[in-house]
Formats: structure tokens, C-alpha cells, sequence
């Protein structure tokens, strides 16, 4: 039971976002960039953002600076944030990424441990084991769309559930089942892979 209930919340936690964003009719139109915003900056930070248009045109995009601070390039109505990272440590010459506004806080601390190099690892054991990494909020969506360049990119999505286990949610934490599963299950790292996804 408790794993059909997990099952039935991610499909519900993937659907419910996109289905709150849009609802009858013809979508709204996106809001206005910020003075300075590229439309070609934002076009391209959208490409992961989920199909529905009222999630698309309503999301906030950034642009995030070396100093791993961002730039709002359009203030969005909902909580889709997007922002492209191509070329930072650790990604692909293509790398775009969506997820939740509540999760800025996360991704910065990520920019920054990425920067790190050859330390990345140690300092993410470090912030795990004595408490300072960011959670993600939970139920959170990542999309990611990233690869050598646009045409070969991939799309990936994962659900975030920090501290998650097979115990507390009847998920097995490898991918031996076919189905969805936890990776990192127990750490703050905890997130559902959805094959195919």
C-alpha cells in the first residue's frame, strides 16, 4: 500500500505542477523581460522547462553571475525558475536546468562545491555529514536538458525527497525493478529516477 501511495504521489506531484499552471484557454502571455534581458538568453534557459505553455510562459528565468549570484532576466508568476548552465564546472557544453524557486538556495551552494574541483566531493561529505547542505524542497522537480550540444541533448527529470528511504516510501534504491526508484536514498541528495525521464 505505502508503495502504490508513493507511486500515485509522484505522478501526482509531476502532474498536479503542470495542471496547476495551466488552466482552460488560451495561455497567458508571458510576462515582459527585465530591462537588459536577452530574448534569445531566456528562449534558451526555457528549452527544459516542461511542454505545458502556461508553466513555460509564466516561469522566472535567470541568469546566474561568476560570483554565483543571478540576474532575474524575467520575473515569472509561478514557481518555475530556469536558467542555463552551460560550460559551468561539471556540466555539459549544454546544460539547461528548471526547478522550483525554492530550490536557488541549493543550486548556489552546488555552483559553488562544483567550483571546487577535485575538493567537490569531500566538501559535499562535509556539508552532509555535519548538516549544512541545502535541502531541495521536497517533491521538487529538476528538469535538466544538457549534452556536447543542443541537437544531442538529452532531457532528464528527477523528484527531490531528501532524507527519503525504501523504508519510507516502499521505493527500492536501485534501478533492478524497472520502475522508479530512490538514488542517494537517506541523504539530503535523496531524489525519484523516473526511467525514461
Amino acid at each position: 500500500m505505502k508503495r502504490i501511495a508513493t507511486i500515485a504521489v509522484i505522478v501526482l506531484t509531476a502532474s498536479t505542477g503542470v495542471l496547476a499552471q495551466g488552466g482552460r484557454g488560451a495561455p497567458a502571455p508571458p510576462p515582459p523581460l527585465e530591462p537588459g534581458a536577452s530574448q534569445a538568453d531566456v528562449d534558451k534557459a526555457l528549452l527544459a522547462a516542461p511542454p505545458n505553455p502556461n508553466l513555460r510562459n509564466q516561469a522566472t528565468v535567470i541568469k546566474w553571475k561568476p560570483d554565483l549570484t543571478y540576474d532575474t532576466l524575467r520575473k515569472g508568476t509561478n514557481r518555475l525558475v530556469c536558467y542555463d548552465r552551460s560550460g559551468q564546472p561539471g556540466q555539459q557544453p549544454f546544460s539547461i536546468e528548471c526547478t522550483s524557486l525554492g530550490n536557488l538556495e541549493r543550486v548556489a551552494q552546488n555552483l559553488r562545491f562544483e567550483a571546487m574541483g577535485d575538493k567537490k566531493q569531500a566538501m559535499l561529505d562535509a556539508a552532509e555529514k555535519d548538516g549544512t547542505r541545502v535541502k531541495p524542497e521536497y517533491g521538487s522537480i529538476f528538469y535538466n536538458l544538457s549534452g556536447p550540444d543542443q541537437a544531442r541533448a538529452n532531457a532528464h527529470m528527477t523528484v527531490a525527497v531528501p532524507g527519503a528511504t525504501t523504508q519510507s516510501t516502499g521505493l527500492p534504491d536501485n534501478n533492478k525493478m524497472g520502475g522508479a526508484w530512490i538514488m542517494n536514498a537517506g541523504t539530503s541528495t535523496a531524489h525519484i529516477m523516473v526511467p525514461g525521464h
